[in-house]
């Protein structure tokens, strides 16, 4: 038996989603032309699924950044930050980071993904116990699992839960991290920070927050939730990413934690990986600075989501939360999920599709994200694309009904 064998279940899945039209998960964008507009299967088509939550990926401070970047220092760095990997940028941007949130330290990280890896793995080890909410993400979990640390679930932004089995943990659980979501991307719900907050403060624990979907979106400084819910003196650790609002790619950890420069030498991820290009590094510095001298763009965003949310609401769909960024339809049924996506990129709006076991409580989901760069009129089609394509849902479903 070939060990791909295993994945026949899958490759089944895949041919039953292909029956409704293109793959949702192998799209390729033809030509990119803004930060809300691209080619795709030779259609222009509006994006609503890009995560560009300040639609940075165009500004011309950070493309010129990127340039110049490139020419002064060259394409990569072939080299480890424990080697040859740390440039002056590296440090400057992680400097830039921590005065921007207020921390004490900071670290750069090749990716997102890699941030919550290195920051948990080389936090916890097998003597101690983190807890983690039920819904995070991918990358928590793999984090987690790395460490070696004994993990434990909570139900979903319940600080009752929380206090529950921190309780029941006792003396023996060695040193213990809560780790939660500022935003949660599938749904786009708020975690109670505050509350949060209250169990961390009675049990004595530490807590992490991934503000990977918040940071640049919500505070009055754009410094995230934590900042927004007005505990940051709270939070032992921040952890995000610079391919949302920053439009780069990169995450980092920060801390106020007088020891948080120790896990340069504990965290593997950061240890055994070839440090980000200077452009990449250059670009997410200038866009630091855009999130700072440029508020308007965050008030632009939120004007855009609400006016994004209270139209599909209008039309009828199903929200998942409050207006923010994210806005989460819930579909009644995986096809009809799969058959909207694909009505929806024809007409030519783009939009995520989050199908189980990906998605919370196994449902079947059509994921927009708003940028502060999509203009009035681009929000008011996109609402009219989707009304059209739930008419034409609609008379899908009674034709399936009818042959039934």
């Amino acid at each position: 038996m070939s060990l791909l064998d295993k994945y026949d279940k899958v490759s089944a899945r895949h041919q039953r989603l292909l029956s409704f039209g293109r793959d949702p998960f192998n799209i390729c964008m033809d030509r990119i032309v803004s930060a809300t507009e691209a080619v795709i299967n030779g259609r222009d088509v509006i994006l609503v699924g890009t995560n560009n939550y300040l639609g940075l990926t165009f500004d011309p401070d950070c493309v010129d950044a990127a340039a110049d970047a490139v020419v002064r220092e060259g394409t990569g760095t072939t080299g480890s930050r424990i080697a040859n990997g740390t440039y002056a940028s590296h440090r400057g941007l992680e400097q830039a980071i921590a005065g921007f949130l207020g921390r004490r330290a900071a670290m750069v990280f090749p990716t997102g993904y890699q941030a919550n890896l290195g920051i948990l793995a080389g936090l916890a080890g097998p003597d101690d116990t983190i807890l983690l909410d039920a819904d995070s993400h991918a990358s928590i979990y793999d984090g987690c699992r790395l460490s070696g640390a004994k993990l434990i679930r909570f139900r979903h932004n319940s600080a009752e839960d929380l206090d529950k089995r921190l309780a029941r943990l006792g003396k023996g659980a060695g040193g213990t991290l809560v780790v939660v979501e500022g935003i949660y991307s599938m749904l786009g719900d708020q975690a109670p920070l505050d509350e949060f907050v209250d169990v961390k403060r009675r049990h004595g624990v530490e807590l992490l927050v991934d503000e990977a979907h918040s940071l640049g979106v919500f505070g009055d400084r754009g410094r995230g939730l934590v900042e927004a819910a007005g505990v940051e003196e709270d939070v032992d650790y921040v952890v995000g990413t610079f391919s949302k609002s920053l439009g780069a790619v990169g995450g980092f950890g920060a801390s106020d934690h007088p020891a948080f420069e120790r896990l340069r030498y504990t965290s593997r991820p950061y240890m055994f990986t070839a440090s980000s290009s200077p452009s990449t590094i250059a670009t997410a510095m200038a866009a630091l600075d855009k999130i700072q001298s440029r508020p308007e763009l965050r008030q632009q965003l939120w004007r855009n989501a609400r006016a994004l949310y209270d139209g599909l609401t209008e039309l009828g769909f199903s929200i998942c939360a409050e207006a923010s960024a994210i806005i989460a339809l819930k579909m009644p049924s995986e096809a009809a999920a799969v058959y909207m996506w694909n009505a929806l990129l024809e007409a030519g709006v783009y939009v995520n599709l989050a199908l189980p076991p990906g998605t919370p409580d196994g449902s079947s989901l059509l994921r927009c994200s708003l940028s502060a760069a999509h203009t009035p009129e681009q929000v008011t089609r996109i609402c009219e694309i989707f009304g059209a394509c739930l008419e034409a849902l609609k008379a899908w479903d009674d034709a399936q009904s009818a042959a039934e």
